[in-house]
């Protein structure tokens, strides 16, 4: 494993993380009265289009998972649209199961979809970048000892602290504290955002401390 690897995830997983901060930030100066709280849809949208963005430029500049085989302009216009496609399909998957977690069903849809959205972002989209629309890929990357690459167990981490960090941002909700950060979805999606942060940081801090007892099979 090269160490310049290690240096080129933590760049870039700096890089999303700086864009997070950023979405907080700089939308102010343009939209009149925006905060992270009081206008948690826009930032919902905001975060979620910047992060995803960032992402796919990333997998396109750094190309960690760079394919030796060349592909014809169809194939990967096969392959763009099926990404699309699955990336929907995990938007309404989280929706679902964000519902069955005690979601309001009716009153509070758009809330509810967008931070499926954002964890759909932070979870598939990145899968989806890196993988592609393989479903045993992913099966594999996600499995025990699965991971093939420093990319993939980035993958592993992020996407763990991802979905962790917005189920235990649901804790508060119930909580009589009547706090405005208690209102659905925001302590979810903050929650989500934050372990999402979290493993962006972990994951090339880790990697470096294991990288003598990790060993990565090749293609």
């Amino acid at each position: 494993m090269k160490e310049v690897e290690i240096r080129r995830l933590l760049a870039a997983n700096l890089l999303c993380a700086l864009a997070i901060i950023l979405t907080a930030v700089v939308p102010a100066f343009f939209l009149d009265g925006f905060t992270v709280l009081g206008t948690h849809l826009t930032w919902l949208c905001v975060c979620s289009g910047c992060v995803g963005t960032l992402n796919v430029i990333l997998h396109l500049v750094l190309k960690p998972n760079q394919s030796s085989k060349r592909s014809s302009f169809a194939h990967k216009m096969s392959r763009f649209l099926k990404c699309c496609i699955y990336f929907f399909m995990s938007c309404i998957l989280f929706h679902a199961i964000i519902v069955l977690y005690g979601a309001p069903l009716i009153e509070s849809v758009t809330e509810t979809f967008l931070f499926a959205v954002l964890l759909s972002t932070f979870t598939t989209l990145q899968c989806l970048c890196m993988l592609g629309p393989n479903i045993q890929a992913w099966i594999r990357v996600f499995s025990k000892n699965g991971a093939m690459s420093i990319w993939e167990s980035s993958l592993q981490i992020t996407t763990v602290c991802s979905i962790l960090g917005a189920w235990f941002g649901a804790f508060p909700i119930p909580l009589d504290w009547d706090r405005p950060w208690q209102v659905w979805p925001i302590s979810c999606s903050l929650g989500a955002t934050f372990g999402y942060m979290a493993g962006l940081i972990i994951a090339p801090l880790w990697i470096h401390w294991n990288r003598k007892q990790r060993t990565y099979k090749s293609r």
